[in-house]
């Protein structure tokens, strides 16, 4: 065997065996109980929150699941989307520190929603939805700690908290990032308005609108000159294929015996 095909074989070997190992892991990585988005922007409000429930039993179907809402941190104006298949129930305590919006001073807010009456069977998700009024502003994080029963009794606690620069637990709870406003993933509707929320005025409307006009006339002649050189380039391929059919004729004519 030729030193090229030794090398190929062994190529082939571990690219076998590293997509193995990819597809191996990533059951465990999806088994998770996770929160979508992964980050908010501090204090949003009018938000949705996605629970992902996936099942990672091979005999059992998940018939239970229970999310605990941080109450130090609390989630303001929670509301249960209705899940088919599913009953929710919602559990309220009041606050020991009422907190004061522009709507008034609130004093309670959910502790916990359960979920039961539906089934998450072997190789399926189910995504239950909550929306909020408003996240809270003063904390980086929210861990949303949870209980995932199933239909032969055994309960799965995703309770443990990341912590930032180690690994992660083996049964994390569920988290979400809170950032500084208008840097998280979904602002919601917090610091989309205009004049001083946003310290964008007509000037930086106007400003924006220049940039817009800009990066469209630029774009405009990156393509133009993109096909300029595609059509130059495709012109030249063709002269060079009809010069080698051209030569080619020329050989053949030159071997060709004389009359």
């Amino acid at each position: 065997m030729s030193p090229m095909s030794t090398t190929l074989r062994r190529t082939g070997t571990v690219a076998a065996l590293a997509t193995a190992g990819l597809l191996t892991a990533a059951p465990l990585a999806f088994a998770h109980v996770t929160v979508h988005p992964e980050s908010y922007a501090k204090g949003a409000t009018d938000g949705l929150l996605t629970f992902r429930v996936p099942n990672e039993e091979d005999t059992a179907s998940t018939t239970k699941v229970q999310v605990f809402l941080p109450t130090d941190h609390p989630v303001l104006g929670v509301l249960v989307t209705p899940q088919a298949g599913w009953t929710a129930r919602a559990t309220t305590i009041k606050l020991k520190k009422p907190i004061k919006t522009d709507d008034g001073t609130i004093t309670d807010a959910v502790s916990e929603i359960t979920w039961t009456g539906g089934r998450i069977r072997h190789g399926e998700f189910q995504d239950f939805e909550v929306a909020f009024g408003q996240l809270p502003d003063d904390t980086d994080q929210l861990s949303f700690k949870t209980l995932q029963t199933y239909s032969d009794g055994n309960v799965v606690r995703w309770i443990e908290q990341p912590q930032k620069g180690a690994e992660e637990p083996e049964s994390p709870a569920p988290s979400l990032m809170l950032t500084a406003k208008g840097t998280g993933e979904d602002t919601s509707s917090t610091g989309t308005g205009t004049g001083t929320g946003t310290g964008t005025g007509a000037s930086g409307s106007d400003s924006s609108s220049s940039s817009s006009s800009a990066a469209k006339e630029s774009t405009a002649s990156d393509k133009s000159g993109d096909s300029t050189a595609r059509a130059l380039g495709t012109a030249g391929l063709i002269v060079g294929v009809l010069g080698l059919i051209a030569a080619g004729f020329a050989v053949v004519r030159g071997r060709s015996p004389r009359s």
